[in-house]
């Protein structure tokens, strides 16, 4: 009597990953669709051969949308959005391999493997000129006013001119990196009048003035190991006639007179004349003929 006996495969054993736990680092500007983590480095093993279905989440608030895998079947794991060290520089994530698809309703078994993702910040951005105000509270866009000092004409200043709202001054907004600075004038800068510290920023003297032109430069912030990262700013000088003399008024006390019931912005009049509206006025004598 010969008896066949067939051996049943029974689901009793769970998927396996090689590694279960991962790193790797990315760089910020890597390329949407890169592949991060090869198939092989993440697909898991079943000794009851059934076919594993994958499914990739995160578990850092605010990142998820960012990584994906190239399908149910497929573990790859891909950039599926640009990146911005800005908005997170980290992320953890969790690849659960099941040997059911996960609507189905029979008996399944899932292993987990985790793979700690780790920005590296890049050299994206040009130099911002300080101070500055974030765009519509976006980290990567932050706008600057122009700069704007006087100088006074035919008169020649030995110090770094005074500037407003500060010096020149400009930084890497790519912080990790923080590339030094240097400045030159590239722009409206007539007969060489002025002159900046490629280091400090600080903007100086050439020669005098003697005309009352103002003067619109344009000053270039450049990264040192990347002159194609570059800003320019503006930066207004007046020149204008030297003050020699403070204000004064015409007298040391203005008395004058109103009366009750008047309505707002009536005129106030002088003290024993109400008939003269009250003027107070001021003379300088850098200016007489004002």
């Amino acid at each position: 009597l010969e008896i066949v006996v067939t051996i049943l495969n029974e689901n009793d054993n769970s998927p396996v990953f090689a590694q279960p736990n991962l790193t790797r680092d990315v760089p910020e500007d890597t390329k949407v669709g890169t592949a991060v983590v090869a198939r092989e480095e993440v697909s898991a093993s079943d000794a009851d051969l059934d076919t594993i279905y994958y499914e990739l989440t995160t578990t850092v608030q605010d990142t998820d949308g960012y990584f994906a895998i190239r399908g149910v079947n497929n573990p790859e794991i891909y950039l599926r959005k640009a990146l911005d060290y800005d908005k997170f520089n980290s992320t953890t994530l969790l690849l659960y391999a099941r040997d059911r698809p996960v609507t189905s309703p029979d008996p399944t078994h899932t292993a987990t493997a985790t793979i700690t993702i780790t920005i590296g910040q890049k050299d994206t951005r040009a130099p911002w000129f300080l101070p500055c105000t974030l765009l519509h509270n976006d980290t990567s866009v932050c706008i600057s006013s122009p700069y704007s000092g006087r100088v006074n004409i035919s008169e020649m200043s030995m110090d770094p001119l005074l500037l407003e709202p500060g010096p020149i001054y400009a930084v890497d907004p790519d912080y990790t990196i923080s590339d030094r600075i240097v400045y030159s004038i590239v722009g409206g800068n007539t007969d060489e009048v002025f002159s900046v510290d490629a280091d400090t920023g600080n903007l100086t003297m050439n020669k005098i003035v003697t005309s009352p032109d103002s003067f619109l430069l344009q000053v270039m912030a450049t990264q040192v190991s990347n002159i194609r990262k570059y800003s320019i700013a503006t930066v207004e000088i007046k020149v204008i006639n030297k003050s020699n003399f403070p204000p004064h008024f015409e007298k040391e006390v203005y008395n004058g007179t109103v009366f009750v019931g008047l309505p707002q912005r009536s005129f106030v009049y002088q003290a024993g004349d109400p008939s003269t509206p009250l003027v107070i006025t001021a003379m300088d004598q850098d200016f007489p003929d004002v």
